[in-house]
C-alpha cells in the first residue's frame, strides 16, 4: 500500500500510524529513523546483527538475514508496513519486487530501483548502455583469469590497462575495492573483492582509470510539491576524499565551474528519472574541468552526505524522510561545512570515547557517535562536523575535532 497524497500522518503505535520498515540500521539508517519519528511515523528497524545503531532508536526491531527471501517475506507479511525502505544493498530484492507485484508493497524509491542499484552491474549498464551517459571504461569478470584478461587483454582484444580499479559488483563504502597499478596486484585485488563485498557473488567490475580532478556527491531529491507533482531538487555539490575507496572526509559546497555543475545536474536527473519513485539519491560523479562522468548512485542517503547535518536547513536524512512520505522539501544551504570520520582504532566490543568535550570546544563543531556495538580498527564509529565561513576552513576544524576523540576500551 502506498501513501495517499496529500499524505495523512498518524500517531505511532496506534491504528492511525504510518508504518515504515527500514531494511538496514547502520548510522545512516539511524538518522533516517530519527527524522521519520519527528514526523510521527512508526518505524520498524531491521538489520543482520543485534543492537545496530538504528535498532536503538526504532519503535521495535528485528534481526534477520535480509538476503534470505523466506525470512524477509515472512517479516514484511507479519509487520504489514506502509513503506519498505532499503538502506543497504545486501537484501533479497527479488522478494521485494515480487511483493510489489503481488500485494502492492510500496518500496522506496521502487523495487526496480532497489534491484538495479543493489549491484554495480545493473546501474552501470543502465547509465552507460541504456542512457548513454559518460562513464569510465569497464568490464565484468567472473574469475581471476577473466579479471587478468580484462586488465591485460587477450589476443585480438586490448585490456583496460594500468592503473585500474577492481570492485565487487555488490558492496558499499569502498569495501572490497582496490586500485591495481601492475600485474603483481591482480591476485590480491581479486581476493579482496571476494572478502570485502557484502555478498561474495564471484563477480567483479574492473574500471579503467579516469584522470579526474575531484569527486563529488550530488544529492538529488525526487519529491512531491504541495500540488502533488514530483519535482527533482539538487543539493549543493559535496566534495569528498577517499582512502582505499572509503570516505574519510567530505565538505559542502564543492566549488565547480557553472558548466560542470549544469552537466552534473543533467546526469543526475537522467539517472534518477529512470529509477523513478520518490526519495533522496546519492549520485557520485567524477569531474575534470567542464567534463563530468557518472560513477555510481545509491537510492538512499549517502555517507559523504552526513555533512548536511551541519550545512543544510534540512539534512539528507530529513530530505529522505519528507520525500518518501510525499512531503515538500527544502534543499537550501545554511552555511559551508565539513565532516571527518572517527574510526574505532581498536578491535573490541562496547568501547568508550574520550576527548569529546575537547573536540566540542572547537567553535562550530558537533559530534555524532553511532553506537555500533563492536569496534574495528578501521570501522567508522562516529563523525565530526564543523561549520565555518568557507568549506576549506571547515575541513581543518572537522579534522581537528575528529582527532581529539579517542576511542578506548570500555569498562
Amino acid at each position: 500500500m502506498s501513501l495517499a497524497h496529500p499524505p495523512v500522518l498518524g500517531t505511532p503505535l496506534s491504528a492511525s500510524a504510518v508504518k515504515v520498515m527500514l531494511l538496514g540500521c547502520g548510522e545512516l539508517g539511524k538518522e533516517v529513523i530519527i527524522a521519520l519519528q519527528r514526523l510521527g511515523v512508526e518505524v520498524i528497524g531491521v538489520d543482520r546483527y543485534p543492537d545496530a545503531p538504528g535498532h536503538q532508536v526504532a519503535h521495535r526491531h528485528h534481526v534477520i538475514d535480509m538476503t534470505d527471501p523466506a525470512a524477509l517475506r515472512a517479516l514484511i507479511e507479519r509487520e504489514k508496513p506502509d513503506l519498505v525502505v532499503p538502506e543497504i544493498e545486501a537484501i533479497a530484492t527479488p522478494t521485494l519486487m515480487a511483493l510489489e507485484r503481488e500485494a502492492g508493497l510500496a518500496v522506496i524509491p521502487t523495487a526496480r530501483a532497489a534491484w538495479l542499484t543493489m549491484n554495480r552491474e545493473g546501474i552501470r549498464r543502465l547509465a552507460a548502455e541504456e542512457l548513454g551517459l559518460p562513464t569510465s571504461p569497464y568490464r565484468f569478470a567472473d574469475s581471476l583469469a577473466e579479471l587478468r584478461a580484462a586488465i591485460e587483454g587477450t589476443t585480438g582484444e586490448p585490456g583496460l590497462g594500468y592503473p585500474c580499479v577492481v570492485k565487487p559488483v555488490m558492496s558499499s563504502s569502498g569495501k572490497g575495492q582496490s586500485r591495481v597499478d601492475d600485474a603483481a596486484g591482480i591476485d590480491a585485488a581479486w581476493a579482496y573483492a571476494a572478502t570485502g563485498g557484502r555478498v561474495d557473488s564471484g563477480r567483479v567490475i574492473v574500471e579503467g582509470f579516469i584522470r579526474f580532478e575531484y569527486e563529488i556527491t550530488l544529492l538529488t531529491v525526487r519529491a512531491r510539491d504541495a500540488d502533488g507533482r514530483i519535482r527533482t531538487h539538487f543539493c549543493e555539490p559535496i566534495g569528498h576524499r577517499q582512502v582505499a575507496g572509503d570516505y574519510v572526509e567530505s565538505w559542502q559546497p564543492q566549488a565547480m565551474p557553472p558548466a560542470a555543475l549544469a552537466r552534473a545536474r543533467e546526469i543526475a536527473a537522467r539517472v534518477t528519472d529512470s529509477l523513478g519513485g520518490c526519495g533522496l539519491f546519492g549520485v557520485e560523479l567524477f569531474v575534470a574541468g567542464d567534463q563530468v562522468w557518472f560513477s555510481e548512485v545509491s537510492p538512499r542517503p549517502h555517507d559523504t552526505g552526513m555533512v548536511t547535518m551541519c550545512t543544510q536547513h534540512q539534512s539528507e536524512f530529513e530530505l529522505h524522510a519528507r520525500a518518501i512520505l510525499g512531503l515538500p522539501v527544502d534543499v537550501s544551504l545554511r552555511c559551508p561545512g565539513a565532516s571527518a570520520v572517527i574510526y574505532g582504532g581498536l578491535d573490541a566490543r562496547g568501547i568508550a570515547f574520550e576527548g569529546v568535550a575537547h573536540a566540542l570546544a572547537l567553535p562550530g563543531t558537533d559530534i555524532r557517535l553511532f553506537g555500533k556495538p563492536e569496534s574495528f580498527q578501521k570501522r567508522r564509529m562516529g563523525v565530526a562536523l564543523a561549520r565555518a565561513d568557507d568549506a576549506d576552513s571547515a575541513r581543518g576544524v572537522a579534522r581537528e575535532a575528529a582527532s581529539r576523540v579517542r576511542p578506548v576500551a570500555g569498562r
